[in-house]
């Protein structure tokens, strides 16, 4: 075939590679003029903040640049600012049925959790007694699910009883009683 002006199937890979050649001319140019050296650009990021590795490029292996899971980011947040202890606390309370079990969490409530010491409320004093007798073991509970520390003591309570009181006078004593017999 003939080549034409307008270029046909065979002159466009050389007329491709023609261009390179021109541009790559162009550059050697200006580089022997001293006004053609690329200039670097500072990255406004701290290089201790991020180490790069040899050529920029990541590796097979775990990376500070690879995405990260929403929680692992935010538990690196609430540990930078000493949030775990708070975290803790409100997970006690907020995942009690799954850390104490269904039945106990039917009879019992957390009620606030202050300096380590978790108050927990029965809706019985029979059930306020068996909690008593297994503080032991709801504590150890609490301590594989959220950690050893958080809570160190439970204060635990009956439900509120009437205030038999009426008025501004009263008799020192246990309060009314029945008089039958």
């Amino acid at each position: 075939m003939a080549s034409d002006s307008t270029g046909s199937d065979h002159e466009g890979p050389s007329r491709g590679m023609d261009m390179v050649g021109k541009a790559l001319a162009r550059v050697r140019a200006r580089s022997a003029q001293g006004g053609g050296a690329p200039v670097p650009v500072r990255s406004t990021r701290s290089r201790s903040a991020r180490p790069m590795r040899r050529g920029g490029w990541s590796s097979p292996r775990p990376d500070s640049r690879d995405p990260q899971a929403l929680g692992s980011l935010a538990n690196q947040i609430a540990k930078q600012r000493g949030w775990s202890g708070p975290i803790s606390g409100g997970s006690v309370i907020g995942h009690w049925a799954r850390i104490v079990g269904p039945d106990i969490a039917e009879h019992a409530t957390p009620v606030r959790l202050e300096n380590g010491v978790l108050s927990i409320e029965a809706v019985s004093t029979a059930w306020a007694t068996q909690l008593r007798y297994m503080q032991s073991q709801v504590l150890a509970r609490i301590a594989a699910s959220v950690g050893h520390g958080v809570v160190t003591t439970l204060r635990i309570h009956g439900p509120a009883v009437a205030d038999w009181r009426k008025g501004k006078r009263h008799v020192q004593g246990r309060g009314p009683r029945d008089t039958f017999g």
